[in-house]
């Protein structure tokens, strides 16, 4: 099962990490997309665009207007959610519309005491 990570991480760690699994040459067992705050990650992952997310998982690839049939709302909506989903990588562009290329994400961030 591929499974995407959503984390929330300095920019820096990130990129350190990126930078070490490209040196390495090996394939990563996992993708994962990081944000910098919380706050980013739920601008990015609105309860509209969790639910896409969520009937997209394992459907292949739809179209922009059959994703919001799957979701009943309006096709101009969906539209910018799909957008903002691949901007954030999340989705991919594929021949017929689009794909969430993951099984199962995962959220991972820690919150604690300032």
């Amino acid at each position: 099962m591929k499974t995407v990570t959503l984390e929330v991480r300095k920019p820096a760690d990130a990129m350190a990490d990126f930078s070490r699994a490209w040196k390495s040459g090996k394939p990563q067992k996992s993708a994962r997309i990081s944000f910098a705050t919380p706050e980013i990650l739920w601008k990015v992952l609105t309860a509209k665009r969790w639910e896409l997310l969520k009937v997209l998982c394992g459907a292949g690839p739809v179209s922009i207007r059959e994703a919001a049939r799957m979701v009943g709302r309006d096709v101009k909506a969906v539209h910018g959610d799909i957008t903002a989903l691949l901007a954030a990588g999340m989705l991919s562009r594929v021949d017929g519309g689009v794909e969430f290329p993951f099984a199962a994400i995962k959220v991972e961030f820690l919150l604690q005491a300032a």
